[in-house]
């Protein structure tokens, strides 16, 4: 059974940092690209940040280039996403994402993450 658990979303002030965890189970994490999006109300789930299977590459949405910073860990099964200098136009719930094929791909449950003074 497949299964990407989300951690360390929460509330932040404008400014601040948060570093998000996904801890993948059920498969070979170097086997998939490892994506993270996110979703506000009334919006598109939108692509965060985005790394190939060996780490060697990845690619960031325009709003947080400079920002945020995608990592993996393929022997301790595991993704994370440092996210510095937050503005509240980044609250949303955070989702990682485990892509193989064409069409396999696994989501986990989101983690919250609210930035505001």
């Amino acid at each position: 059974q497949v299964q990407l658990v989300e951690s360390g979303g929460g509330l932040v002030q404008p400014g601040g940092s948060l570093r998000l965890s996904c801890a993948v189970s059920g498969l070979t994490l170097s086997r998939y690209a490892m994506n993270w999006y996110r979703q506000t109300p009334g919006k598109r789930r939108e692509l965060v940040a985005a790394i190939g299977r060996a780490g060697d590459n990845s690619i960031y949405g325009d709003s947080v280039k400079g920002r945020f910073t995608i990592s993996r860990d393929n022997v301790e099964n595991t993704v994370s996403l440092q996210m510095n200098n937050l503005k509240p136009e980044d609250t949303g719930v955070y989702f990682c994402q485990a892509v193989g094929g064409a069409s396999e791909a696994y989501w986990g449950q989101g983690t919250q993450v609210t930035v505001s003074a």
